[in-house]
């Protein structure tokens, strides 16, 4: 508190000890206001003055929900356990801490509520300016969803973190109107965070309208599960846009993933959607194989045309639009690639631990400018009569993502 007292001419020439006196009433007063620091309720009582930021951390029980006068800091990990629901209202600004160890994690039987607006939306992001990707760890929310075999899997922070099921419907809460940014913190080659991971996550919980920007390794990553997802836009994700394993069937509808200009990415093989059917490929007789749909993308890439075909120098180049491999299935309808950047192939289903399903539907139009491709429009050229490179697809819209400011 910032206090200012005026010095006046005394014209009654009071005494030096008078003004000495009043000078000190005056600054027990100011004291006295300092610590009590109070205001008015509407009752008539006195009640603290609102906090205006707090550390968020530690384990979450019952309900908990956010003040959005506040700002949270992430200084630790924040863990929805089982049976507790963590409310964030609109408006509300949660920073983190650098470090792998700072996220947010939502444990089986737990949920989360982001209830932003598009006027308000929720955001989540670095606690300083100029932060880079990968500053903290991003949200992972695990589910009771089936996962490819009937499985359980564990996340890669603990093996205590279980996610799977059988309950196709499992509800992990609602997320609404929400920003992440400079998420996707790793703690080796290994082990990394995503912006938004998604483990085993039924199809009774709500993700729409979300904006992640600036993170490391992939935009979105379905790791199984059934969870529809409505309204994406991912910018400069370090790895792929959008990531589907371990046995995936829900829907990805309305997605747009961007490359701005000027971007570079750390990887060796960023996509724009990455699919397997297993988890890394090493379970090809697993039942329940990833057979998922996505309705509506664009895949815009801004960057300045890669000068050579060196597949091993990723700058300014995308490995694979769409990569299906290891026995992954996926319907994809109104997909748009366009820009200026590299593809070295449009479609892909080749891999050393499988191809993609030769079942799988895909309609690409590519706009690319001029056309950038250094490898083929489809990988292998026979085989995959369900993969087309045709025209007339429109992508997705962007007067959805008006909410998120977002210069298109």
């Amino acid at each position: 508190m910032n206090l200012k007292i005026f010095k006046h001419t005394n014209k009654n020439n009071m005494k030096k000890t008078t003004k000495f006196l009043t000078l000190s009433v005056i600054s027990l007063l100011l004291f006295s206001a300092v610590l009590v620091s109070c205001k008015k309720d509407n009752g008539g009582g006195n009640v603290p003055a609102p906090v205006t930021a707090e550390d968020l951390n530690g384990s979450i029980t019952g309900v908990k929900t956010l003040d959005a006068v506040i700002t949270y800091t992430i200084t630790g990990p924040v863990i929805v356990q089982s049976g507790a629901t963590l409310n964030i209202p609109a408006g509300t600004m949660i920073k983190a801490k650098k470090g792998f160890n700072n996220y947010i994690l939502v444990l089986q039987g737990g949920k989360i509520n982001v209830n932003g607006t598009a006027e308000n939306p929720v955001t989540m992001t670095a606690d300083i300016d100029n932060a880079q990707a990968g500053h903290w760890g991003g949200l992972i929310i695990n589910g009771k969803a089936p996962l490819s075999g009937g499985t359980i899997g564990s996340t890669e922070i603990s093996s205590e973190h279980e996610y799977g099921g059988n309950v196709a419907n499992d509800n992990s809460g609602s997320i609404t109107y929400l920003i992440i940014a400079y998420s996707g913190a790793r703690s080796s080659a290994d082990v990394e965070h995503n912006g938004l991971t998604l483990n085993g996550v039924g199809n009774g919980t709500k993700i729409e309208n979300i904006y992640i920007i600036n993170g490391a390794d992939d935009g979105v990553e379905f790791f199984g599960g059934t969870v529809n997802v409505k309204n994406l836009l991912v910018v400069n994700p370090d790895d792929d846009m959008f990531d589907f394993t371990q046995g995936y069937t829900g829907t990805l509808e309305n997605a747009y993933g961007i490359w701005e200009a000027g971007y570079t990415s750390s990887e060796s093989d960023p996509r724009g959607i990455e699919a397997d059917g297993n988890l890394d490929g090493n379970f090809p007789e697993q039942s329940g194989q990833s057979d998922f749909v996505v309705k509506n993308v664009t895949f815009d890439l801004r960057l300045a045309p890669a000068a050579d075909d060196d597949v091993t120098n990723v700058t300014n180049k995308m490995q694979d639009v769409i990569k299906m491999r290891r026995g992954a299935k996926a319907t994809i309808t109104n997909a748009l690639v366009k820009g200026t950047g590299t593809a070295i192939d449009l479609i892909d289903f080749t891999d050393g631990k499988g191809t993609g399903d030769a079942a799988s539907s895909i309609s690409l139009t590519s706009s690319l400018t001029p056309a950038q491709i250094l490898g083929k429009n489809v990988n292998p050229e026979t085989g995959f009569a369900g993969a087309k490179i045709e025209d007339g697809n429109t992508g997705c819209a962007t007067t959805i993502f008006a909410w998120t400011k977002y210069k298109f």
